[in-house]
């Protein structure tokens, strides 16, 4: 898995710039939480779609980021959480052990 990690607020703009050219993928993990190593795992073990950026955030050590995430994609902020954005928009958000690599990859091609 080749995360890109966010640890400024500005990223959170680059991330939604580039989601006009190719998926972006938001995953805010809890350091504190082992459902939340768990969704991680499962994810580092799948095959990364191509064409597809994977951002992780580190949601213990950058709260104000993970706040700033909910409020600029409109999404309840919740701890494991994957969002996938196009166009600038959230348009497919999940938690807890809903995450899966399958279901980004089907949300690819649905959208």
């Amino acid at each position: 898995m080749d995360w890109i990690e966010i640890c400024d607020l500005s990223i959170l703009e680059q991330i939604k710039s580039k989601s006009f050219l190719q998926y972006q993928v938001i995953f805010k993990h809890s350091t504190r939480c082992s459902v939340s190593s768990v969704a991680k795992n499962r994810l580092e073990k799948s095959i990364q779609p191509s064409g597809t950026d994977f951002y992780f955030l580190d949601l213990i050590k950058y709260r104000d980021i993970s706040i700033a995430i909910a409020e600029l994609f409109e999404v309840h902020h919740e701890s494991p959480q994957v969002l996938l954005i196009k166009n600038g928009e959230c348009i497919y958000d999940e938690s807890h052990y809903g995450i899966s690599m399958d279901e980004i990859t089907e949300q690819l091609f649905v959208n």
